[in-house]
């Protein structure tokens, strides 16, 4: 169920692309359907890997010690790439306790005040992401493990997720802005 200012509050369709950003909001779109796409082979290909983990345990008794980290870093890329997606849909997880209690106004600045305080900590976390990817990157960390893969892999997933979801909350705050407060 999507959340925030949608059709279901408004009665008008959340955000048209021609009327948010334009050019920047169609390249964004185009992105996320990208990021959509690859981040399900990413989970599907993390669950083949854990599957061929298991049988290869089972049946062969043989050790696999990079199958773990590997579907971790899957599932954490699809995650993280997949946030600004399912943010363009309004598709993240909201509480709308109080939706039923304010006028369409009070709940159209309710809104604008909480994608502000998501871009708020979104662009503080995708800005420590950056930080922390170009140290991973510089002074080449890699991971504990006996595999020891570079952890420059996860935190870049990390970083651009990051970063497109900033970019798709501050394209929505610009639209909702731009279409003015409801009567």
């Amino acid at each position: 169920m999507p959340h925030g200012l949608d059709g279901v509050e408004t009665g008008e369709p959340a955000a048209p692309p021609e009327d948010a950003a334009g050019f920047a909001d169609r390249i964004l779109n185009f992105v996320n359907q990208v990021v959509v796409v690859v981040s399900s082979v990413g989970l599907v290909a993390a669950a083949c890997v854990l599957t061929y983990s298991v049988a290869i345990r089972y049946f062969l008794k043989w050790s696999t010690d990079w199958q773990d980290e590997t579907s971790v870093f899957l599932i954490v890329g699809a995650v993280f790439m997949s946030a600004a997606a399912v943010q363009a849909r309004r598709g993240h997880v909201a509480i709308e306790a109080i939706f039923g209690l304010l006028s369409r106004r009070a709940n159209y600045v309710r809104q604008i005040l909480v994608d502000i305080a998501s871009l708020l900590f979104c662009g503080f976390f995708a800005w420590k992401s950056w930080t922390l990817l170009i140290e991973a990157a510089t002074e080449g960390y890699r991971s504990s493990s006996t595999w020891q893969p570079p952890l420059w892999i996860p935190y870049s997933l990390m970083t651009i997720g990051m970063t497109l979801l900033s970019i798709q909350l501050a394209l929505q705050i610009i639209a909702e802005l731009r279409r003015g407060r409801p009567a």
